[in-house]
């Protein structure tokens, strides 16, 4: 699957209900048919759509941990914690667990944002505090984290 582009602001309904943006549901036609997994965030108060390919190669590394070390255990245990398969229907809404809605604060409106290879579900007002957070460090952080040439690719 190539890389998710955009960001874009939609509602979900009272029963957790979302239509996802036809531009979205266009990337995602490939692997519509497939399937999904969500869950909770885990730096952020937000959901992570994972397309079942992507979450089977993720949990193929995470099945690869020596689960005798405590660590590894607790890791494995939070990292799955309300883990749900979802699908997206005929109209393309993705109906996302009430569970889920809870800890992610989704109240209406609605956040659904492309993360390289995932898609990140946010209730807007913590998405739009979360972005002007990042922002405040933003330079130091981009400087940081892409500012090293540690594979001699030049990334700039």
């Amino acid at each position: 699957m190539n890389s998710l582009i955009g960001t874009y602001e939609c509602k979900a309904d009272a029963k957790g209900r979302l239509m996802l943006p036809v531009a979205l549901k266009k990337q995602l036609s490939p692997v519509l048919q497939n399937g999904f997994v969500i869950k909770r965030g885990v730096f952020q108060p937000c959901l992570e759509l994972y397309p079942m390919a992507e979450w089977e190669a993720l949990m193929q590394k995470v099945n690869k941990l020596n689960r005798f070390k405590k660590k590894n255990n607790d890791f494995i245990r939070r990292f799955t914690a309300g883990v749900k398969i979802v699908e997206v229907d005929a109209s393309g809404r993705l109906l996302i667990p009430k569970d889920l809605i809870v800890f992610a604060g989704i109240v209406k409106n609605v956040v659904v944002s492309s993360a390289v290879n995932i898609v990140e579900i946010w209730d807007k007002d913590k998405y739009e505090q979360a972005i002007d957070d990042a922002a405040l460090d933003f330079a130091d952080l981009a400087e940081e984290v892409m500012g090293q040439d540690d594979d001699g690719d030049g990334i700039s």
